[in-house]
């Protein structure tokens, strides 16, 4: 979602800052700004767009100055326009702001009766007129940043400047991140380590409610008490070549192709000959899941199918009953925990606000601990959970997750062999799966050679407004998932039915026109599957249908398009046949000119509810 940079250095930081915001494009946003500190005067340029838009501006009419903030605005409150974009000025002051304030409203009309004019329909400009007011009450920028959030309800990481104090930058957070980059002689605020490795590969993360004061020679961190506290420093594992596209012509293509790498890392050193390793979910881990009677995964989007196929895996290999519910939902209902039961919140970001508000909330509901299986290990859902096992996927900067979740699909398959275990899977039953696990990266690696036919079904598929996507089984969150892809980066409407359910309904759109994708692993319901093919092949759809090189396909239910890979077996299938989907949504994307990696109305990390 929206992006935050902020530098206090001895060079001039707009040239950083835009960089940094380049780094963040990722995320998704409609605008972007900076605002420097020059001879107690604060520039600023703002637009709407892109950042190479605003940076077009500031190129024509530069401003030199070692104080700055910068940001990239996901609207929410206003329409995207250059009014609305941050940094917001009141007074002596600039602020850049990511979340959502729920009380702005009224704070807005408080401010307004005080003779505030507001030039914005935005919660941010809110802020900067209360830490403007607090200035004008005698407070140092760090007491008037303290004393607003203390009135604040919401979500926010801010980043604040103030002409009076040149050198400085205050920034805090509360349910949205925020990190400090200690450089030498300059530090760096920002939303995420990707906008700082450039500069410094030494961050520290904020906790909830910490207010940070930075100078180019300093960084010190305080509570909403005034009081300093203490927060590690890490060396952020991330590398510049990481974010880099390569020979690839978008980065979503780039992270494909990462699979077998990112898999791998994510299996590597916790499974070998004999299974699951011990403690790879933490200290107390292997103890915790022996108690588990039942599992309850919390996730949104990509993430949440990957918790669909969870449920399949548990249920069949561990059999012990899941329940799988969108964060968004969850919280705002009184769902039955039964005793001993696991949490497990599942998010690329680990800053996902739904799904962190969701774990937060399972507090107060008596489960028997909770596991984040995340892809940042800072991240405030890691280090909120009782257990964790990070995906190791790396970088992902193309908006429509692909690595993401098949990593997130490895952990959750160690996670089932680990409750199996501990269920008493038969030794055997238990190896065979060990087994197609360990071979799932080479697996993805053969999938990922169809790329070449897959482009000539994209051609095919281009000019279609509509498809139906089809699974059975584990394979239905896998169909999920490839729907997903098609309409988030192609923008062709599609949707995801399990096969049993087509003469239910669906059917009755099946037609020349109308596309249908299915998935057709081998296994007990392959025959199922066939027969739902032959419905739509009987009411002239088109089908074109990813089959395992082992399944027996008869020629009335192959006529048409039809393409082969290696599954792997039913354990991790569902990992294998995501692959040529998310190379068929690329590849129509790419053909109808989307803008693949920033797909409109999307954002990379969701932390606003």
């Amino acid at each position: 979602m929206c992006g935050i940079v902020a530098a206090a250095a001895q060079r001039d930081v707009a040239p950083l800052l835009i960089a940094g915001l380049k780094a963040l494009e990722y995320r998704g946003y409609d605008s972007a700004g900076i605002a420097v500190l020059e001879d107690g005067q604060i520039q600023r340029v703002r637009a709407k767009g892109k950042v190479r838009e605003m940076e077009a501006l500031y190129q024509a009419d530069p401003f030199p100055g070692g104080t700055g903030i910068a940001h990239t605005r996901w609207a929410t409150h206003g329409v995207p326009n250059e009014a609305n974009a941050h940094p917001h000025v009141a007074g002596r002051v600039a602020l850049v702001h990511n979340g959502i304030i729920e009380n702005y409203a009224q704070l807005r009309e408080e401010l307004r009766k005080g003779g505030h004019v507001f030039t914005s329909e935005t919660d941010t400009e809110v802020m900067a007129a209360l830490v403007e007011a607090r200035l004008k009450d005698g407070l140092s920028l760090r007491e008037a940043v303290i004393a607003t959030v203390r009135n604040l309800e919401g979500a926010y990481a801010i980043a604040v400047i103030s002409r009076d104090e040149p050198g400085r930058v205050v920034g805090a957070r509360r349910g949205a991140p925020l990190l400090v980059g200690v450089g030498i002689g300059e530090n760096f605020l920002g939303s995420d380590a990707q906008a700082l490795i450039q500069v410094t590969n030494k961050i520290v993360y904020l906790d909830e409610d910490d207010v940070v004061d930075i100078t180019r020679d300093s960084m010190q961190i305080y509570g909403l008490d005034g009081a300093l506290v203490e927060r590690a420093q890490h060396e952020s594992e991330i590398s510049a070549d990481a974010v880099e596209r390569g020979e690839y012509r978008h980065y979503m293509q780039k992270e494909i192709f990462e699979q077998p790498r990112a898999v791998g890392d994510t299996l590597e050193a916790r499974i070998g000959p004999h299974g699951v390793l011990p403690n790879i979910f933490g200290v107390g881990g292997d103890e915790l899941l022996a108690k588990v009677k039942a599992v309850h995964i919390i996730a949104c989007g990509t993430s949440y199918h990957a918790g669909m196929v969870a449920k399949y895996w548990i249920e069949d290999y561990a059999r012990l009953p899941v329940n799988v519910e969108v964060a968004s939902e969850y919280r705002y209902r009184e769902a039955v925990v039964s005793n001993d039961t696991l949490f497990v919140a599942i998010s690329q970001s680990g800053e996902t606000a739904d799904t962190l508000a969701a774990m937060r909330e399972s507090r107060r509901r008596g489960y028997l601990g909770t596991l984040a299986i995340c892809n940042v290990p800072e991240s405030s859902v890691v280090r909120e959970s009782d257990l964790k096992l990070m995906t190791r996927a790396g970088p992902e900067i193309g908006v429509a997750s692909t690595k993401a979740f098949t990593t997130q699909l490895a952990a959750l398959a160690l996670l089932t062999l680990q409750l199996a275990r501990h269920r008493g899977l038969d030794n055997a039953r238990y190896t065979d799966l060990c087994t197609q696990l360990q071979r799932l990266p080479r697996l993805i690696e053969e999938a990922l050679k169809l790329e070449p036919k897959i482009v000539e079904l994209a051609e095919h598929l281009m000019h279609r407004q509509h498809a139906l996507f089809l699974g059975r089984g584990a394979q239905y969150p896998v169909a999920l998932e490839g729907s997903l892809k098609l309409k988030e980066i192609s923008y062709i409407h599609a949707e995801a039915y399990p096969a049993g359910e087509l003469k239910h309904g669906p059917l009755a759109l099946v037609d020349e026109d109308m596309p249908v994708i299915a998935v057709a692993p081998s296994g007990p319901l392959l025959d199922k599957l066939k027969s739902n093919l032959q419905e739509v092949r009987a009411r002239g759809g088109e089908l074109l249908v990813f089959a395992d090189s082992h399944a027996v396909m008869d020629e009335g239910v192959s006529r048409g398009a039809m393409l082969r890979l290696d599954g792997g077996g039913d354990f991790v299938a569902p990992a294998v046949f995501t692959v040529p989907l998310q190379l068929l949504a690329y590849h129509v994307a790419v053909l109808r000119g989307t803008d693949v990696d920033q797909p409109r109305n999307l954002a990379k990390s969701v932390t606003v509810e």
